[in-house]
């Protein structure tokens, strides 16, 4: 039984306020985040302490302005785009690998220079294949259900986009999308034993993938005891887990963190969860904890109603942006506490960069419009009487 939150109604749209509430929260806790950890590399690298907190201004305005664009679109166009957006999202894959159109960046070539604007491809494929999915399973329910054929075809499509992603490379968000085209079609009503088989091949190719990559295996080796090579293979670690270390129970203080002065890399994109633990303690860790906990409540409870209502496309769409929200960060966190091996995955709407903020505002905005056209089938329901009012 679900918890009742009353929607509010501007026009006539509905909006959820804890989902708002919410999504504020983590915007503004990782723009004060960001902001704190990357004024030493502005001063460095532009002589501006305040290059990184304006770009990333820049990209959450541009994020938010999208958004509200993207909301404005009915669910029915997303299911009919669908498959063709898919194609699109391959065809975008095939372009970053082209040299001279995909930009390299540590060694990864994984982003597309727009107007000189950076734009990570794998986050973009991340919303079309929450879109993709929630389509075919839609249309092919009953294949999905009944047919192994149903469930390998669009994987089909999946192992084409991932092997184009590990070209980049990219391990962890091909992991990220085959985890949603499996939660989505597991949550459809794909058979458990065609699921745990499509999980386990999953896992063993991901397992494969490690051994016969020696980067990917040193990774792993030096997750196992970061502390055999502090100084090399196991450096990120060791420096994320002493910010964990130094922050105790309040953390040191907003801007008085050590660990991200060139100790700590990337401490403003993939290492900012480490930042908010040294600065702001075990308190600012299970606060964003929570928030992402009842971001993924709210998609996983708002695509119950929508199938409740017998909208199905709408109901996947929300659990699709639940398990990619919900994945990414528990990832991004394991990363950071030392549980799972280092992976160049951000945390959702608060870590610094302009592509994967603008697609996660975005996906928000269609999960906010499942919510809109929810509550809005709902209230156009004819209300039952009371059994006392029919009796009488």
């Amino acid at each position: 039984m679900s918890l009742q939150i009353a929607p509010i109604k501007a026009g006539r749209f509905y909006f959820d306020p804890l989902l708002l509430a919410v999504i504020t929260g983590l915007l503004l806790i990782g723009y004060v985040m960001v902001s704190s950890s990357s004024l030493h590399l502005g001063a460095k690298l532009d002589n501006n302490s305040l290059l990184y907190p304006t770009k990333q201004m820049i990209h959450i305005g541009l994020g938010l302005v999208l958004a509200a664009g993207v909301f404005t679109v009915p669910l029915r166009k997303w299911e009919q785009w669908g498959p063709n957006l898919f194609v699109f999202g391959l065809g975008l894959l095939v372009l970053v690998l082209i040299p001279g159109l995909g930009v390299r960046v540590n060694g990864a070539v994984r982003w597309l220079s727009i107007g000189g604007f950076r734009i990570q491809v794998s986050e973009v494929v991340k919303l079309i294949s929450v879109i993709y999915m929630a389509s075919y399973v839609t249309r092919y329910e009953d294949s999905v259900r009944n047919s192994s054929f149903g469930l390998l075809k669009p994987l089909l499509l999946f192992t084409v986009a991932c092997v184009l992603l590990l070209m980049e490379p990219d391990f962890g968000s091909a992991v990220v999308i085959l985890i949603i085209a499996l939660g989505v079609m597991f949550l459809a009503g794909a058979r458990l034993w065609q699921f745990g088989i499509l999980l386990a091949s999953v896992l063993a190719i991901a397992a494969m993938l490690v051994i016969v990559s020696p980067y990917r295996l040193r990774r792993v080796i030096s997750f196992l005891d970061p502390w055999a090579d502090p100084q090399d293979t196991g450096f990120q670690l060791v420096q994320a887990l002493i910010s964990f270390g130094r922050g105790e129970w309040f953390g040191v203080g907003l801007g008085s963190g050590i660990q991200k002065l060139f100790y700590l890399p990337e401490a403003h994109t993939d290492f900012l969860f480490s930042v908010i633990a040294e600065e702001l303690g075990l308190l600012g860790v299970v606060t964003v904890i929570v928030l992402f906990a009842l971001l993924v409540w709210r998609a996983i409870d708002i695509g119950a109603k929508a199938e409740a209502v017998g909208n199905k496309f709408a109901a996947f769409i929300a659990y699709g942006i639940g398990i990619w929200f919900g994945f990414q960060s528990f990832i991004n966190m394991g990363v950071n506490m030392g549980m799972l091996p280092t992976k160049g995955l951000t945390l959702p709407l608060m870590s610094y960069g302009g592509g994967s903020m603008i697609v996660m505002c975005c996906a928000v905005a269609i999960l906010c419009r499942v919510n809109s056209e929810v509550q809005e089938m709902t209230a156009s329901q004819p209300k039952r009487r009371p059994v006392w009012a029919r009796v009488s």
